[in-house]
């Protein structure tokens, strides 16, 4: 079974513990993840104590680490978590940090070289603190494989989510995020700040347009249809796509296709020429091609892959 380790210490943000403890700590299929909470004794975790499960050398032993929020960015991180935090990672532990825990990661030389990200109010301190790491302060989370970061609050969810996407499928993350009741997915390039993070239904210009294209995800629909659609010139589409969904017309149409090429190589055993047609790729090449720069892996591996899990 997968192990999480969730590293605190006394500085810790609940809010970003709490909500990794949630996503990893529910099972949503079987097998599910293995949580330990690790610290220092007791701990002050804002306004709350807590009783970590286990020290710190614990992480060593994880699968993958996270390191929540760290309150004060001005007082740097314990000495004993940075080592921990790198100690795991040079024993081939995956380590994510939430919000400003990429602190914690910038301190142990994990992000030296890398792109990463925090919350943006602070992205500006952690690029002239650390000048090695190459801060990005405009996408919801940074994934380089072994070590991944994120903005903050809810981009941590939306971290959480893609880990136990990578882990377990989209399917199973979407039903994780059911349960949550929160969007089963935000791509990590996103901007962190668009005008309506959550829009009500029916409370914006694309509220009619969004369930539209998703009920036809099998055309060969192009922006200048979704602009028809929409009563809306292109370049007006555009700016309503990047205020609503921080995202462009063109990426978001595409991060829907695949996502639902994912559902269906986990759940069907239509071809992958079949499922190209249901995604609206048109032919088993260009899924192909768009599916390995995305997922990082071709659509059959990705199926044995999680057939396989789901199976297991």
């Amino acid at each position: 079974m997968h192990t999480i380790a969730l590293a605190v210490t006394d500085g810790m943000l609940h809010f970003e513990l709490s909500l990794a403890f949630e996503v990893f700590g529910s099972p949503v299929t079987d097998p599910w993840y293995d949580v330990a909470v690790c610290g220092p004794d007791a701990v002050g975790v804002g306004l709350f104590r807590l009783a970590p499960d286990h020290g710190l050398d614990r992480l060593a032993g994880a699968d993958t680490v996270i390191v929540p929020g760290w309150a004060d960015i001005d007082v740097d991180p314990p000495a004993g978590l940075v080592d921990a935090v790198r100690a795991a990672h040079d024993a081939g532990a995956r380590v994510a940090s939430l919000c400003t825990g990429a602190f914690v990661l910038a301190a142990a030389g994990l992000l030296d070289g890398k792109r990463a990200t925090t919350h943006w109010a602070h992205t500006g301190e952690l690029a002239a603190r650390h000048p090695r790491v190459e801060v990005d302060p405009d996408v919801l989370y940074v994934d380089n494989g072994s070590v991944l970061t994120s903005a903050g609050k809810a981009a941590a969810m939306d971290l959480c989510l893609h880990l136990v996407r990578l882990d377990h499928g989209a399917s199973v993350a979407n039903t994780a995020a059911r349960r949550l009741v929160v969007p089963p997915h935000r791509d990590g390039g996103q901007a962190q700040f668009v005008a309506t993070p959550v829009p009500a239904p029916g409370d914006h210009p694309l509220a009619d347009l969004l369930p539209w294209v998703m009920e036809r995800l099998d055309h060969p629909l192009t922006v200048e249809d979704l602009a028809r659609r929409a009563r809306m010139s292109s370049r007006h589409l555009g700016r309503h796509f990047r205020s609503m969904t921080g995202t462009t017309p063109l990426r978001w149409l595409l991060t829907q296709r695949i996502r639902h090429a994912q559902e269906l190589l986990e759940t069907t055993d239509d071809s992958v020429e079949t499922i190209a047609a249901a995604t609206g790729m048109g032919t088993a090449t260009t899924l192909r091609r768009h599916f390995n720069r995305t997922v990082g892996v071709p659509p059959d591996t990705y199926r044995r892959t999680f057939r396989a899990r789901g199976n297991g």
